[in-house]
């Protein structure tokens, strides 16, 4: 099956537990249609560069996945459809980075960042 990677913004107004909830939500829509969640992340209120629906802040959580494509557009349907949900971005990947996300990495643990003068 195809591999996806999923970065959704949600309202800054949900708590921390509604915007985790709606992650293992859309993971249950995967699985319902044939697809499966391979890691999720929760990477917590962020601000945004400019307003969405007048939120400058936002819940942001990024999912990997392994499922066929009817199952990746019922998840997006369903997101575009959630009151809760302001963006979601979907990425067609050929595999799946091993380890945690580049947000979620310290600073010293990124490779490839030189010494500042």
């Amino acid at each position: 099956m195809p591999l996806y990677e999923h970065v959704m913004i949600a309202r800054q107004d949900l708590s921390n537990a509604q915007a985790e909830s709606l992650v293992e939500h859309f993971g249950t829509v995967l699985a319902d249609n044939g697809g499966n969640v391979v890691d999720s992340e929760y990477w917590g209120v962020k601000t945004m560069a400019y307003k969405i629906n007048k939120n400058r802040k936002g819940h942001y959580a990024f999912l990997k996945t392994d499922a066929p494509a009817g199952a990746i557009q019922e998840m997006e349907r369903l997101m575009r459809l959630h009151d809760d949900v302001m963006r979601v971005l979907t990425i067609k990947v050929d595999e799946h980075a091993e380890g945690p996300s580049v947000q979620m990495q310290k600073r010293d643990e990124r490779e490839g960042r030189r010494e500042r003068r």
